[in-house]
């Protein structure tokens, strides 16, 4: 249900793309990723008591809580003039692989 739920919420941001209509494709696409922070993970840590092996937690290292922060300033800043070009992508995915390389080369102690 969850999956069908979020594949719909992917297929219109999709087809607000394809009708070059670059705020509902946005919109739909921020708005069900911050849904899902909000929503997904307290069910999951709830599960977790009863499916998993042990129960998770919802405890996030620095690290983590500086790339959620960087990240969402700079969908802020791309998405607040409404209009985008190949280096805005260009920025995004760098920014996304600098934090590969960070969790790569430094990853979080257990």
């Amino acid at each position: 249900m969850l999956a069908n739920l979020l594949l719909a919420w992917l297929l219109m941001a999709f087809s607000g793309a394809r009708k070059n209509r670059l705020d509902l494709s946005v919109g739909i696409a921020l708005g069900s990723a911050s849904q899902i922070a909000l929503f997904v993970a307290p069910v999951l840590v709830l599960l977790s008591y009863f499916l998993g092996p042990s129960p998770m937690d919802l405890c996030f290292w620095p690290g983590a809580v500086v790339m959620m922060l960087i990240a969402s300033l700079t969908a802020s800043l791309v998405t607040s003039h409404g209009r985008s070009a190949w280096f805005v992508g260009v920025l995004v995915l760098m920014v996304y692989l600098v934090f590969a390389m960070t969790l790569y080369l430094l990853p979080p102690r257990p």
